[in-house]
């Protein structure tokens, strides 16, 4: 018996999580903002239930067990072991329609199966289901009629019989899943089971009063709103009208019941009409605001009823209106621009037309005008249209005519290009090496790309090398020219440029060092980098670039003919 019990159990318990499990999950995943409202916003249109279920059956079946035992009645007794489902589809936030699922297993073996009946009460049931959803908790009552699968004495088969179910209970809401999770506090239930076990023995009838009691979970799914009550917009046209012009006011109602007839009707001055579109007849109005009121029904209920207003003016005649445009919108000094106007009177009265400048000078009196830029300073030249008809009533409009200023060409600047050491060799301390190369190549390419850009190669010595040497013969350098001069010497020798597009000039940076210039046409090298001296290439020859064993030299002036 055990065993059976076990076995019963598990499936109800699979079934619960089998049931639970997907919806939970599907709720989850699928739940919106709108899923976390409050009971009371939004009810569940699905609530499936599982959990555990105890019930206590008041009865006897009286059973024929042969022999001198003859008839005898034996007792029902209450059963622990039990599991409950059901699945309630609601048509509104009320009212629904409820399938419910038990099983129930005696938990124990009888010591006389003969009078002891095993039972076995499960069942299923279907009816109607009412609740009350509040924010927090949700009571609900139930009827349902099915059957029951009864157990009779140990060896006679559970066998079906009728039932009749009634009761209620309340859930309690978590925020769990979206809010859609709730613990079904309680559920108490009266039950009324008939069962025929038949004529033969053992057989017997059995008329059960059954009290059960179950708990669990209950997940919702869907929502059922209250239907959204019927609006109405109103909207007049024209909005603004001079007497004796036609209105129209348009009614457009939303959240309609197609169920329903809906009602529309209208109120104000001289409106008449019906349905959702009223007439007004403004012959007799005079100038003013006038309100149309409107009204659409459906029914008796709160939400059925919904009323609009729609408004429109009636205005004497109207003042002109005037559009103004300059072209060309931008001039040199000294030129001329057409100013066009565009008046409209919306009675169609007749139209003069004036213009102002507020600087230079325009002529005109049509809807076109000439403006000279003659005298104007340069900026934004405001212009005035204005227009005027008959009935002296005016408008005016602006527009602007930008006079630019002549164009000035920036001034070109002197830009640095690298610069290169004399550091290393120290035996020949102002001859251009192979490392050098690479940066005098790049400002040979500068100068060939702009042909009419010169270069300046500045010189830079060490204080030690500007010092003056001691002695009676002893040889002053200029080193910062020598290195300067051979710079140039590399550029024109080896890449080939021009000797007089190149300037040697000495800085007072303290440093062996040359740094290379690109002076582009325009650009003066003395206002952009100061402090630097021109060289006298009639006193610095460049140095011949020698290997390290010979006795560098530098070149010498031919003498000059013998006469």
């Amino acid at each position: 018996m055990s065993s059976h019990v076990s076995k019963s159990l598990s499936r109800v318990l699979a079934l619960a999580f089998v049931a639970l499990a997907p919806v939970a999950l599907a709720a989850q995943g699928s739940a919106k903002p709108a899923d976390k409202a409050a009971p009371e916003d939004s009810a569940t249109k699905w609530d499936i239930f599982a959990g555990y279920s105890y019930i206590a059956p008041h009865g006897t079946i009286v059973t024929n067990l042969g022999g001198s035992q003859g008839y005898v009645a034996v007792p029902y007794t209450a059963i622990t072991g039990g599991g409950i489902v059901s699945v309630a589809r609601y048509f509104n936030r009320f009212v629904g329609i409820e399938g419910i699922g038990d099983v129930h297993v005696n938990s124990g073996e009888s010591q006389n199966p003969w009078v002891s009946p095993k039972d076995d009460i499960s069942g299923g049931a279907i009816g109607l289901i009412w609740r009350y959803p509040t924010s927090d908790i949700t009571p609900f009552v139930h009827a349902l009629v099915g059957g029951d699968l009864v157990g009779g004495p140990y060896y006679q088969p559970d066998t079906w019989g009728t039932a009749v179910t009634a009761g209620g209970g309340m859930d309690y809401h978590t925020p769990l899943f979206h809010h859609r999770l709730s613990i079904r506090i309680f559920q108490a239930d009266y039950e009324y089971s008939h069962v025929n076990f038949g004529a033969g023995i053992p057989g017997g009838r059995a008329n059960l009063n059954i009290a059960r009691l179950s708990a669990g979970l209950v997940i919702g799914v869907g929502s059922i709103a209250p239907p959204p009550p019927v609006t109405l917009s109103c909207v007049a046209s024209p909005t603004t009208v001079f007497p004796g012009d036609p209105v129209t006011v348009t009614a457009t109602a939303g959240d309609l019941n197609p169920k329903l007839t809906a009602v529309y009707t209208w109120t104000g001055t001289g409106v008449t009409g019906n349905g959702t579109t009223a007439a007004v007849a403004t012959g007799s109005l005079s100038a003013g605001p006038y309100t149309v009121k409107g009204e659409v029904k459906e029914g008796p209920k709160a939400g059925q009823t919904a009323d609009c207003s729609a408004t429109f003016t009636v205005k004497a005649y109207e003042p002109p209106t005037i559009s103004c445009s300059a072209s060309p919108s931008t001039i040199n000094p000294g030129d001329s621009s057409t100013i066009t106007s565009v008046g409209v009177s919306p009675q169609n009265r007749p139209l003069t037309y004036s213009y102002t400048a507020s600087a230079g000078t325009i002529t005109g009196s049509g809807t076109t005008a000439a403006f000279s830029s003659a005298g104007a300073p340069t900026g934004a030249i405001g212009i005035t249209c204005n227009v005027t008809d008959d009935k002296g009533q005016t408008a005016s409009a602006g527009t602007s005519v930008t006079i630019t200023a002549p164009y000035v060409k920036p001034i070109p600047h002197a830009s640095a290009l690298c610069s290169i050491s004399f550091d290393k060799d120290t035996k020949r301390p102002t001859r251009v090496d192979n490392e050098a190369k690479a940066c005098l190549d790049q400002v040979a390419v500068d100068l060939q790309n702009q042909a009419d850009a010169k270069a300046v190669v500045v010189g830079e010595s060490t204080a030690a090398e500007k010092t003056p040497k001691k002695g009676k013969h002893a040889k002053q350098v200029d080193f910062a020219g020598d290195r300067a001069v051979n710079t140039k010497e590399y550029l024109v020798t080896d890449k080939g440029i021009d000797a007089s597009r190149i300037i040697v000039k000495t800085g007072t940076t303290d440093g062996k060092t040359v740094e290379d210039y690109l002076v582009p046409s325009g650009a003066t090298f003395e206002t952009d980098v100061q402090g630097t001296t021109a060289v006298d290439e009639t006193a610095v020859k460049p140095e011949v670039r020698k290997p390290l064993g010979e006795k560098p030299h530098h070149h010498k002036k031919a003498a000059p003919a013998a006469k």
